[in-house]
């Protein structure tokens, strides 16, 4: 299972457009590419249910909802609470993507293509707002993954699009390589 994860690290009490964009953009690609779609510490304080419905009346990016909506239908689509002692089990090996990994936990886009083609479980963790990722997350993911192998850092609706179709390709590549 593959789960893309938004940390909102802009305002955690208003709403800001922002973050419903960002929603907006994630769903469609995490229905493209074959993840869920997980986000954490945003603003809403509505169900998911009731998020999608307010995405959906509020943009018309991603045919104005339609891919949120087909994430939730298919149990794809999660909200959460920043955890504070590591992020749920059943989402697999939290991945902080980052362009300054710890050369200890650093993961190459590679290696995590393999690690789906056997099967493994990944929660990739994206930042959303100026400051990117907490830095407690570094400390409670396992892996650190800079998708450029260079060091660059990318904007997050960049990093939302890039992510899951630069594994995948890999992926898909590696796949029919296989005779």
């Amino acid at each position: 299972m593959l789960t893309m994860g938004i940390v909102n690290t802009y305002d955690k009490i208003k709403v800001l457009d922002a973050h419903y964009r960002a929603i907006a953009r994630a769903a469609p690609i995490c229905h493209a590419f074959g993840f869920r779609l997980a986000l954490y510490d945003f603003p809403f304080h509505k169900s998911a249910e009731e998020l999608v419905e307010y995405v959906i009346d509020n943009t018309t990016i991603g045919e104005s909802g339609k891919y949120l909506r087909l994430l939730y239908e298919k149990g794809h689509f999660f909200v959460f609470e920043l955890p504070k002692k590591g992020f749920q089990p059943q989402f697999g090996t939290a991945v902080v993507t980052t362009s300054k990994p710890e050369k200890k936990r650093a993961v190459s886009p590679e290696e995590i293509a393999t690690g789906i083609l056997s099967k493994s479980s990944y929660l990739l963790l994206i930042g959303l707002g100026r400051k990117g990722l907490p830095k407690e997350m570094f400390k409670q993911a396992n892996l650190h993954l800079d998708i450029t192998s260079a060091g660059i850092s990318l904007e997050t609706c960049t990093a939302i699009g890039c992510i899951p179709a630069y594994i995948m390709g890999i992926v898909h590549t590696k796949q029919n390589l296989k005779f």
